[in-house]
């Protein structure tokens, strides 16, 4: 061998020795790839499952909604009619409030003979309850 020879062969195995640690950590460098891969594709996994379980969840929610809304439909038609009655009675009601009031606006005269009245024994309990009301009546009055 020629020393041209020797002299490539030693450039060479330096240049081989040069690269051996580049080659080392070109190793580590893929080994941590794969590891991050299988770890992503672990997480991937995951992911995909976990935006399956949230679809789920949505379609339950979206049933739960619905028959909530039915629900609460059904119970404010069932309630309507009883709101028109309530009107109604709320009407009658104030009608017969302003005609006791005027009943008892005039039987306000009449109170203060009374125990002329009292002399008298009441016929009726309607008798004696509207003598017990001005009474009331006329003792407020009084204050």
């Amino acid at each position: 061998m020629s020393m041209l020879e020797w002299l490539l062969q030693v450039v060479l195995l330096a240049l081989l020795g040069a690269a051996i640690p580049f080659a080392l950590r070109l190793e580590r460098s893929l080994r941590e790839i794969r590891r991050d891969r299988s770890a992503m594709e672990g997480s991937a996994q995951g992911l995909s499952e976990a935006a399956r379980m949230a679809d789920a969840a949505m379609v339950r929610l979206r049933a739960s909604a619905e028959l909530a809304g039915r629900q609460v439909a059904e119970r404010t038609a069932a309630a309507e009619p009883l709101r028109d009655d309530l009107r109604y009675l709320i009407e009658r009601a104030e009608t017969l409030a302003d005609r006791l009031e005027g009943l008892v606006r005039a039987g306000r005269p009449l109170a203060n003979e009374a125990p002329r009245a009292a002399e008298q024994p009441l016929q009726s309990q309607a008798e004696r309850d509207l003598m017990r009301a001005l009474a009331l009546g006329a003792g407020k009055a009084g204050r």
